[in-house]
């Protein structure tokens, strides 16, 4: 899954005949699993249609502040689109346009919507050589780079006046890589390795019955899936759920009892950078699991249990470097209750939840987390488990960068 999954981007197009390349590029941005908005300089359209391009992103391609065929028709607010894109991308940047970027001229949508970018903007020059080459275009770029603008390098090759040199734009498919590395670059879990378990433990009684509780699996894949797009390494041991999820990052190990999560645990447990342990494992098991189904007969049954492992205790002894993570689902006394896991399984924090708080708890789309650590607690809202699962990564950053 690429980095760009998810990311809104604005795509500003300028009148050069690399505008051509553009309808190539919006067709990989939506492969990527962007969302691309389109907006063109006037003289733009001379080069490529807005047709080919609306048709590409899937969305209306703007390049006037105004419909000018419809009297009624709103503005098209350069601000929201500014606030709107998490990057903007101007492809291909002619000399005239990156000079009025320079200079703050605001005389077309694209520019002012430039002006009022929030997000990163990147851009890919492209022009003729003796262009490229004179002083006044050096000197945008320098002006741009000093705002923070990133410059896509151009590269060499045959020029639309017959010339060979400098001032190519880059192609599609760099262009995408280069923005692709950039942001890589950027995450805060790069080069991080986590290791996770989501979802029940099923602890059988015999070939069809089992015990297990009612987790769903919802909070760890949300967990995984959020260092995954921050740029971790994940391996995920999941208990049985209908969750899913795919990266490239991700490894997901299924398992179905408490033994075999710990197993898995262990086997990952020292290459690793995070243990966080979002499942909810049964504390007992059967003593022993009847080889055949056991029959309806007297109106009492009698299962023996044995204790299962603790895999956070366990995990928690062993740890060196990592840091360690758990979870407390508490009904009564939750923070006195949490504070005791937290030092006995010796934890870098641990997430409390309740199920008297509306809202929380086992199959639902929300939860109210606080998180406690061994000198102070810091309670969350009743968010969404995206949500939460955001400020709990937000919350172990730091530690990874103490």
């Amino acid at each position: 899954m690429s980095v760009l999954k998810g990311k809104k981007v604005l795509l500003g197009i300028t009148a050069g005949i690399a505008a051509y390349k553009t309808a190539g590029l919006v067709r990989l941005f939506i492969k990527s699993g962007a969302e691309v908005k389109v907006i063109m300089t006037p003289a733009a359209k001379d080069f490529i249609t807005p047709l080919t391009l609306s048709t590409l992103s899937k969305n209306e391609v703007y390049s006037s502040f105004t419909n000018e065929e419809d009297e009624n028709a709103t503005w098209n607010n350069h601000v929201e689109f500014g606030l709107w894109a998490d990057f903007m991308l101007i492809a291909p940047a002619t000399a005239n346009t990156l000079s009025k970027m320079a200079a703050g001229t605001s005389d077309n949508l694209l520019l002012a919507t430039y002006l009022s970018a929030k997000c990163p903007v990147y851009f890919a020059p492209a022009m003729d050589l003796d262009m490229f080459q004179h002083p006044s275009t050096k000197n945008s770029f320098a002006t741009l780079k000093s705002y923070g603008n990133i410059i896509i390098p151009a590269g060499t090759g045959e020029l639309a006046s017959g010339l060979h040199g400098e001032g190519r734009m880059a192609e599609p498919e760099e262009i995408v890589k280069f923005i692709e590395d950039d942001l890589f670059a950027k995450l805060p879990l790069k080069h991080k390795k986590f290791l996770i378990t989501a979802g029940p433990t099923y602890e059988a009684i015999d070939p069809v019955r089992f015990i297990g509780n009612h987790s769903s699996g919802k909070m760890g894949y949300e967990i995984a899936k959020t260092a995954l797009q921050l740029g971790a390494e994940v391996v995920l041991i999941s208990g049985p759920t209908s969750m899913a999820l795919e990266h490239e990052n991700l490894k997901i190990i299924q398992v179905n009892t408490a033994q075999e999560m710990l197993r898995e645990a262990e086997n990952y447990f020292d290459e690793v950078d995070v243990f966080i342990a979002a499942a909810a494992v049964a504390d007992y098991r059967p003593a022993s699991v009847a080889s055949e189904k056991i029959k309806k007969a007297d109106t009492h049954l009698t299962i023996e249990l044995v204790k299962n492992p603790d895999i956070l205790a366990t995990l928690g002894k062993r740890k060196k470097d990592q840091i360690v993570i758990g979870f407390a689902l508490e009904t009564e006394n939750g923070v006195e209750n949490a504070r005791k896991k937290l030092e006995a399984k010796n934890l870098d924090f641990i997430v409390l939840n309740s199920l008297k708080d509306k809202g929380a708890g086992f199959k639902k789309d929300t939860n109210k987390i606080s998180i406690i650590y061994p000198g102070s607690i810091k309670e969350f809202d009743l968010k969404s488990k995206t949500e939460v699962a955001a400020d709990i990564i937000n919350e172990l950053i730091p530690l990874l960068n103490a």
